[in-house]
Formats: structure tokens, C-alpha cells, sequence
């Protein structure tokens, strides 16, 4: 079909003058052809060396039209050819690729063909083709490469599409090692390269948006390998270094089977987006799923298209690993002395790499597929393994069996393994890549890969589950006191760390099973306890943090965790200071590996005071139940106390405190009222609004938050006033305090972050501004920001409706409203405004973000200041939220 297309095209040619329209023609219908093609099935392997022969066929048509052997009779050594570079240079090219190209001239007169070249790249933009073009002379070709490696390559995999040949033959000789970049200096320049690319993906494979070409496991991973060996060996096919015995063929088979799947990836998005797309966006992957013939299931379709990817992109990845330390061995230590220490009969260590002494280790002790990581564990020494040892583990995986797995000595190898000193992150990491840890533990081979299709976890299951372990293990640091003093202190006192490790490598080990998977990961869990001998006790404690694991984050984030019967509650959960020490340090640990943007000095100010509040609880006796009152009084006096030596008059700071509903004093800390008094003595309400802004940076959190305090007459939409305004200035409010005095005086924190999770700082421009903004808001009565802040690109692609569920406050006359909808600007002002209109009083609000979606909790009353509970209101309420946000998400759909 394609030689059909250029055959028309070229009798086209001759018979018209409308050129360019015949050019058009021949590639959309080539295009069209390659679409329906991919569509039928036909693999993307066969269709990205069909269409690169094609655009050869329209290359040289293009060519054609011009003349370029008239400057031969004019100037000696005049020749010029058109090379493809590249991609294009291998045969390879994707519907939308840059077609790189490079005019190559026998010498440096650019001026010889100036007009022609001008005309041929003219035409070829103007018939729509994407090219990156490049002219150089046969000398020039020697010295531009020697100055860049990435000239070198493109030009490594240059061949004729049109032209004298004898042009490429002489480049090649300029270009060769002996000449230009040996093969050591290549080596360690695209490895470097790989680095700094890897670097913008954090070293992971597992991007929530990851793009396929070049991101860790992708396209360019195995060009890299392909790239060393053409450089070192004259090859790049991987037939030829497997024959060379570069490539084993397992990994050969491995590496033909991924880039097939890669550019059949990488084929569909170039046909849904209609350009040179390589990222795998939300928008699709979706569509991707489906086009591949994924369904829903227990996992949705997305997920299931997505773990395939991943364990394709891991697979590259290790291979890669492999490969570049056999290259590091053959090409870099070829020629240095080998320095062998023994470490048993079974391994070696040379030049600081774990080797095993034969080829036989494994299969004659098969628990040497373990032990060889505690070894490196223990040894800081060890930098890594000998790419024939990775070799021979993976190919002996298949030994780890039922009897491997219930052998007592494997199982108190791996418990020694958590437990060792050096790198424990590491080996888990490299066990995982090479089958090894999902053969040994198949519960974790079961969620290799497995993602979860929304923004808040950015990891997949596995790759998150090894980042929790990462994090308590840098707990034990002290570059990471600061960020986590709490669980820096912790970390040394815990009875047995490796039980902190256990129920961190199965807290979400149920994730895909469907239901409660902290239910179902506990019988998982006390499964591998049993099977390693762990003592009743030790049994215990893993399953029971292994069901509890949220439970910690969940209370300090959506309960009112200032109430004294919020703090009895949990602490009679918890039952006893090493399980509060133990929950708190995997909480800290879970959180921070699930997404990065979600520890924030607000957390940790959350979290500690959930810890400290019951860590004194435990201390006194669950028995010693605290009054509210009693509490409330307590936290009066503290206040006064230290309002007098600040030398206010008690009798005023009384009367101003009478008029305040005692929620205000339970919610707040005493360091806080102080801080609201002076403010409110400060200044006159009479006049303008007391308006106060200060950054809480607690010893506790190295970044802390920034509270708002505003004193003024109440009046209905205030809230949704000051929201606005807070909206409008580009802040994330993540807890909001309400409160009203007899006189309707306002008493009302706002907790607030930058967009970067950082409180505002010492910033007087900012400050102003934010103090300015609010009380323009409020005196003008403004409730809606100005102008429309834009929903981010990814957020568009998660729509789902609206839940809200009310309850009822088991301790205050408080009804709760939890709201769980997509993220996007204005949401708070929307929720709000509902509760206006709807006559209903706002007491607190805790602001919770997960990624694409939102679960806001907001305590609230009817007028008369008490819960509601009448069926008819409570339906009005959720009728009347869903209808508020699901219209607004309508609005984005269309």
C-alpha cells in the first residue's frame, strides 16, 4: 500500500504543479493507512520501519526536484547527500516523530548548495513534515562530534536516503573510536546521561504520568544499552550481541518483548493526540486501556493497563542495570587488577562486588538467592554485584518454591536481611527488580506494578511500600531530626525496629482485593509472622498496625482532636505508649512515601499534638477520664495567667472571654488565645475588623503553617467572604475555627498554606497583601473571588459525583458533614455558600486533599446553635451540596 501511495505520488508529480497539495495528499493518506493498520493489529514494530521507508520514498521525491549536480560541473568535490540521523537513521519512526535529517557535504561550501538546501527544507515544512535538520561537511561531522556526544550518536546510526554514499562511508571513518570518543569515554558519558535523565523522574520508573521514550524503564533506556554496544562491539542489533555473548537470551527476548510493547504505547498516542505525544497522560491512558482490551474488574481497566507498563518499564530498567555493569566490567575494568576477598564458599567480593564463586552456587544452595543480599547488607564494604551473579539469581528464581518458603532458614535469613545495617531500601529494591522478593513473598509479587488511578498516591503499591521502609529506616539519621523529630526519637527506643519494617512492607498488601484491604492485609500479614517464627506478641503487634494503619492520619486530620474525648478514645484504641510510638512512626512513614506534597508543617503540628495529648493520656490512666469543663477551665487560666504578665487587666480579658462559646477554648491552644486577646485589646472593633496573621514554627515541624485571626461584627456570607478572599490570594486553607460571642463578634481562625505546602514566611509584601485582600473582602461584602482560577489539566480527568454523609458529633451538639468530591478552585466558597443559604452555622472545618479529590469534614449547627437531626434539613443539606458541585463539575465535563 505504501508503494502504491508513492507510486501515485510520483506520477502526481509529473503531471501537476500543484506540488505541495500532492505531497499532503500521499502522507495523510500514508498516515490514514498507518492508523488503520495499528487498528487491525499490525504490530507496531512492523508499522514504525514501514513508515520510516515511506518518508524515505517521500524524501527522495522531495529531493528530486532540485538539482543537484549542477555545482559538480562547476566545483571539484562538490557531492552531497541527505542522511537520516537518529530514530529515522534506524529505521524507525513513529506517526508523528521528527524526521531528523542531515545534508551532508563532501566540504565546507555551504555555500554551494545554499539555494537548493533553502528550497528543499522550505518544502518540506510546507508539506507538513516535522523535520530536525542539520548541515554539516564530512570534516565538520569529526569536529562537532568530538565537542558533543549527542551529535556522535545521532550520527552513529546516520545511513543514505538519497545521495552519493561514498560520503557516509568517509564520515564513518571520522567518526570511528579511534578517532573520536573511545568506547570507555562513550561508556561513561551516556551513562552519565542516563543519570541526569533518570534524575527528572526521581530515579522511578513509576511516574503517575510517565513518558514513554525517556522516563527510567522507557524507549531510551534501550537505546542506551544499543547505543554502548554499537559503540564497543560494531553493533547494535540484539541478535548480534547476543551472539557476541554481550546479551544473554533471556535478556535479549525480555528487551525485544518490551520495546514492542513500549512502541505499541508509544504508536497509540501518537495516533490520539494527533502529534509527537510520549507522555502518558491521564486523559490517555484511559483510552489506551480500552483500545488494548482491558476491562473493569477488581481493578479498573486503567489500573491493569497501567501495571502492564510498569512491569515492562521495570523490566527495562533492571536489564539496563545489568547490562551497564557488565559494560562497567568489560569496557571501564578490563584492564584493572582484580581484587578478590573471600567471604565463603559460596561468595567472593571483587573489587568491591558481591560475585558468587561458581556457576553453580544457586543451584546447589538455593538459599544463597537470599543470602547473598544479607551479605551486602551487613557489609558496607559492598558497593553492588557482578553482573554475572544478577544473571545467575535471576535465572535460578524459578528454586524459590513452597519448600523455599517454609524452610526455617531462609525464613530467619530474611529476618536478618531487615535487620541489617547498610542499604536495607537497596537490597529490597534489587530483590524486587530481579524476581526475587515476589517469588519469596508472592502476597508482594501480586502488586508489582499495581497502581491506583487517581493524584494523591503517586507510587505504585510496591514501589510505595518500599518507600515507607526507606523512610523509617532514614529516621536513624540525623540529617532527618529536624524534618522528623518525633520519629527520630522514636526510631532508637522501639523494642524490635524489623516488626516496624514487617508491618510497613504489609500495610497495604490487600491493596486490589477488594474490600477494607487493613482488614484483609491482617490475616496476610500474621500468615508471614507465623511462617518466620515471630513470637504471639510480636504476632500481634504487626497485625494490629497493620489493620490500624490510617487510623492515626485519619483522626488527626478529621476529628477535633483538641477534644479531651477525641484524645480518650484514640488512646484507648492504641491501649499503650509502644503501639502510640510504633503507629505514630509508620503513619509519619506511609504518609510521606504515598505523595510527597502531602507532609506539610500543618501535619506534623496534627500528628504531634495527636501523640503528645495521648502519650499524656496513656501516662495518667485511661481511668482518669478529663472533664470538658474541668478541661475548659484549665486552658481559662493558663491563658489569664500569662495575659497578666503581659499586663493586661484581668476583668477586661473576663469580660471579652464571657461572651465566647466554650468550643472556642477546647479548640484553641492556649498560646493562641493569647496571642487573639492582645490582638482584639490592640485594636477597635468599632472601627475595622481586628484582622491578625502570624507563622506557627514548631520545634516539632520544620516548616510549620500560618494562622489567620479575624475579630468582626458577624453577618451572613462572612465566611464565604473570607474564604473568597482567601481563594482569590492563591492560599490553601486546610482548618478553619468559628466561633461567635453574645455581641456577634467573630472569633475565626483560618489555617493556611501556600500552594507549595509552606506557610507564608516573612514576606512583609505578602503579608500585607493577604491583611489588605481579606479586609476588602470583608467590608465590601464580597463572595466570590475576581476572576476564575483555571482547573489544572489533570484534575479534569477524575469526575465523580458528589458523596456527602452527615452524622451526628458523639460528644457536642454538633452535627458532621463529611464532602467528598473532585478538587477544584472555589470549592470551599461553593461548599460554604450552600451553607448560608441554607441557614446553617459553620463551627469548625477540617480541609483535607487527596490529590484529585477532597474529603472536607465540617462540623455544623442549625440557628439555635444545636445538631440537625431532622431527616427533612439533613436531606436539604445534601441535596443541596451535590447539586452546588456536581453542576459545577457538569460545567468542566462540557
Amino acid at each position: 500500500m505504501f508503494d502504491q501511495i508513492l507510486t501515485s505520488l510520483e506520477e502526481a508529480l509529473t503531471e501537476t504543479r500543484q506540488v505541495i497539495p500532492a505531497f499532503k495528499s500521499a502522507i495523510q493518506e500514508a498516515r490514514a493507512h498507518l492508523s488503520e493498520r495499528f487498528y487491525a493489529g499490525v504490530t507496531a514494530e512492523d508499522l514504525v520501519k514501514q513508515h520510516a521507508s515511506f518518508m524515505d520514498g517521500i524524501l527522495m521525491l522531495a529531493w528530486q526536484r532540485f538539482d543537484w549536480d549542477e555545482n559538480l560541473r562547476s566545483w571539484r568535490k562538490a557531492r552531497v547527500a541527505l542522511v537520516a540521523v537518529g530514530g529515522y537513521g534506524r529505521g524507525e519512526l513513529l506517526p508523528h516523530s521528527d524526521i531528523d535529517v542531515m545534508i551532508l557535504l563532501e566540504r565546507a561550501n555551504h555555500q554551494t548548495h545554499r539555494v537548493n538546501i533553502q528550497s528543499f527544507t522550505t518544502l518540506l515544512w510546507d508539506i507538513g513534515l516535522e523535520i530536525g535538520h542539520s548541515v554539516r561537511s564530512v570534516s565538520e561531522c569529526k569536529s562537532q562530534a568530538a565537542a558533543d556526544v549527542t551529535v556522535l550518536t545521532a550520527m552513529m546510526e546516520a545511513r543514505i536516503v538519497v545521495g552519493d554514499s561514498e560520503l557516509i562511508e568517509k564520515m564513518n571513518r571520522q567518526i570511528t573510536p579511534g578517532k573520536v570518543w573511545p568506547s570507555r569515554k562513550f561508556y561513561r558519558a551516556k551513562k552519565e546521561e542516563q543519570l541526569d535523565r533518570h534524575a527528572k523522574s526521581d530515579h522511578t520508573e513509576y511516574s503517575l504520568e510517565p513518558n514513554v521514550k525517556t522516563s527510567p524503564g522507557g524507549l531510551r533506556d534501550i537505546q542506551t544499552v544499543n547505543w554502548i554496544g554499537l559503540r564497543h562491539w560494531g553493533t547494535d542489533r540484539f541478535v548480534n550481541l547476543a551472539g557476541r555473548g554481550v546479551l544473554p537470551d533471556l535478556e535479549r527476548e525480555e528487551l525485544e518483548q518490551a520495546r514492542n510493547h513500549l512502541w505499541k504505547i508509544r504508536f497509540a498516542l501518537h495516533l490520539l493526540s494527533g502529534r509527537d505525544e510520549n507522555r502518558l497522560l491521564f486523559e490517555h491512558q484511559q483510552k489506551i486501556a480500552g483500545l488494548f482490551g482491558f476491562v473493569d474488574a477488581d481493578q479498573f481497566a486503567v489500573e491493569q493497563f497501567m501495571q502492564s507498563y510498569y512491569r515492562t518499564a521495570q523490566k527495562v530498567n533492571t536489564i539496563n542495570d545489568i547490562l551497564l555493569q557488565d559494560f562497567e566490567e568489560v569496557i571501564v575494568q578490563e584492564k584493572e587488577r582484580l581484587v578478590i576477598r573471600q567471604v565463603n564458599d559460596r561468595f567472593r567480593i571483587a573489587n568491591n562486588q558481591l560475585e558468587a564463586t561458581s556457576d553453580d552456587v544457586f543451584r546447589k544452595h538455593p538459599s544463597a538467592l537470599l543470602e547473598m543480599f544479607v551479605i551486602v547488607g551487613y557489609d558496607e564494604s559492598i558497593e553492588g554485584f557482578r553482573a554475572a551473579t544478577i544473571r545467575q539469581a535471576r535465572e535460578h528464581v524459578n528454586l524459590i518454591d513452597d519448600d523455599f518458603r517454609q524452610n526455617s532458614d531462609n525464613a530467619d535469613l530474611f529476618l536478618r536481611l531487615l535487620g541489617c545495617d547498610n542499604h536495607l531500601f537497596t537490597q529490597l529494591r534489587r530483590m524486587g527488580r530481579w524476581g526475587i522478593l515476589g517469588a519469596y513473598l508472592p502476597e508482594f509479587g501480586r502488586v508489582i506494578g499495581q497502581m491506583q488511578f487517581d493524584l494523591f498516591h503517586i507510587y505504585t503499591v510496591d514501589a510505595h511500600t518500599l518507600q515507607v521502609v526507606r523512610n523509617m529506616r532514614r529516621f536513624r539519621y540525623k540529617s532527618q531530626e529536624q524534618k522528623f523529630p518525633v520519629a527520630a526519637h522514636i526510631h532508637p527506643r522501639l523494642p524490635r525496629v524489623e516488626l516496624l519494617y514487617i508491618a510497613g512492607l504489609y500495610h497495604d498488601i490487600a491493596k486490589g482485593m477488594g474490600g477494607d484491604h487493613s482488614e484483609l492485609g491482617v490475616e496476610i500479614a500474621r500468615a508471614f509472622c507465623e511462617r518466620h517464627g515471630l513470637p504471639t506478641w510480636d504476632t500481634n503487634l504487626v497485625c494490629w498496625l497493620v489493620k490500624n494503619h490510617l487510623v492515626m492520619s485519619t483522626t488527626a486530620q478529621r476529628k477535633d482532636i483538641q477534644d479531651p474525648e477525641v484524645i480518650h478514645d484514640f488512646a484507648g484504641l492504641v491501649a499503650d505508649q509502644i503501639r502510640l510510638d510504633y503507629l505514630y512512626a509508620l503513619t509519619v512513614a506511609d504518609i510521606n512515601a504515598t505523595n510527597h506534597t502531602l507532609w506539610n508543617g500543618w501535619k506534623a503540628s496534627l500528628l504531634y499534638q495527636l501523640y503528645s495529648e495521648t502519650k499524656k493520656a496513656l501516662r495518667h490512666g485511661l481511668e482518669k477520664h478529663v472533664d470538658r469543663h474541668e478541661y475548659i477551665d484549665d486552658i481559662r487560666q493558663q491563658a489569664l495567667t500569662r495575659l497578666t504578665e503581659h499586663g493586661a487587666k484581668p476583668e477586661a480579658v473576663q469580660s471579652l472571654w464571657n461572651q465566647v462559646d466554650d468550643d472556642y477554648f477546647v479548640r484553641e491552644r492556649v498560646s493562641d488565645i493569647v496571642w487573639h486577646a492582645e490582638g482584639i485589646v490592640a485594636g477597635d472593633v468599632s472601627e475595622e475588623p481586628v484582622i491578625l496573621l502570624r507563622d506557627d514554627i514548631s520545634r516539632r515541624s520544620e516548616t510549620g503553617f500560618t494562622q489567620i485571626f479575624i475579630h468582626t461584627r458577624d453577618r451572613e456570607e462572612l465566611f464565604v467572604s473570607i474564604i473568597s478572599a482567601i481563594d482569590q490570594l492563591g492560599l490553601d486553607i486546610v482548618d478553619a475555627g468559628i466561633a461567635t460571642s453574645a455581641a456577634d463578634l467573630t472569633f475565626n481562625t483560618f489555617t493556611i498554606l501556600e500552594h507549595d505546602g509552606q506557610p507564608v514566611g516573612d514576606k512583609p509584601a505578602r503579608i500585607e497583601k493577604i491583611l489588605n485582600t481579606v479586609r476588602q473582602y470583608i467590608d465590601s461584602n464580597q463572595t466570590a473571588p475576581t476572576g476564575t482560577r483555571r482547573t489544572p489539566r489533570a484534575l479534569k480527568q477524575f469526575k465523580m459525583a458528589t458523596q456527602v454523609h452527615i452524622t451526628q458529633h458523639p460528644h457536642l451538639p454538633q452535627s458532621a458533614v463529611e464532602v467528598i468530591t473532585p478538587d477544584r478552585p472555589g470549592l470551599l466558597a461553593a461548599i460554604a455558600g450552600v451553607f448560608t443559604e441554607l441557614g446553617i452555622n459553620i463551627a469548625t472545618a477540617r480541609i483535607t486533599t487527596l490529590g484529585e479529590r477532597v474529603e472536607d469534614v465540617f462540623y455544623v449547627t442549625n440557628q439555635a446553635g444545636q445538631s440537625i437531626t431532622d431527616p427533612a434539613k439533613t436531606e436539604d443539606i445534601r441535596r443541596g451540596i451535590c447539586d452546588e458541585l456536581d453542576k459545577h463539575l457538569k460545567q468542566l465535563a462540557s
